[in-house]
């Protein structure tokens, strides 16, 4: 499992003073008033911002970090993920999952043929829909809904579904 969780990219500075637009990978984005700090991943270290702003503008979290107060300090990381580590992620619910601890998980029908491997989850509005790759290359797009998704064990990496007539 890994130690850091995405939880919004870098899109564009804001303004000249440092501020950030930050497009959000979690599901509420109001969780941005309560972080202290997060990680920006630099491509060669994760390095610890204190968040000392916080504000919203339609879909987009706009941040201002403490210690970085011109636009030039910031714009260089446009397209760099923000992290946090898993101490400080959100609590899930039961039978909710970090989309990054079953990615890679062996996808199983419920007549037990190897579907393949789950490879992303994309959000769709309606519902998550789960993107498994076949041996042969192919995609199967499996909406994330309890008649289809039937078990997901993160722990081992398997993911047991139901094919409704027809999603193959």
């Amino acid at each position: 499992m890994e130690n850091y969780l995405r939880v919004g990219i870098i899109t564009a500075t804001h303004g000249i003073k440092g501020e950030v637009k930050v497009y959000p990978t979690t599901d509420d984005m109001g969780r941005f008033k309560k972080l202290k700090q997060v990680y920006l991943d630099t491509g060669k270290e994760y390095l610890e911002l204190e968040i000392s702003g916080v504000k919203f503008f339609k879909q987009w979290a706009i941040l201002k970090f403490k210690g970085i107060d011109n636009i030039n300090d910031i714009e260089k990381y446009k397209g760099h993920d923000l992290l946090v580590t898993r101490e400080n992620a959100v609590e899930l619910e039961e039978n909710e999952f970090f989309i990054c601890d079953i990615l890679d998980s062996q996808v199983v029908t419920d007549e037990g043929e190897e579907l393949g491997i789950l490879t992303d989850v994309m959000a769709t509005g309606a519902n998550d829909v789960y993107v498994v790759t076949r041996k042969d290359g192919s995609e199967v797009l499996l909406p994330s809904i309890k008649e289809c998704i039937l078990e997901v064990d993160p722990e081992n990496k398997k993911i047991l579904v139901h094919l409704m007539p027809g999603l193959i």
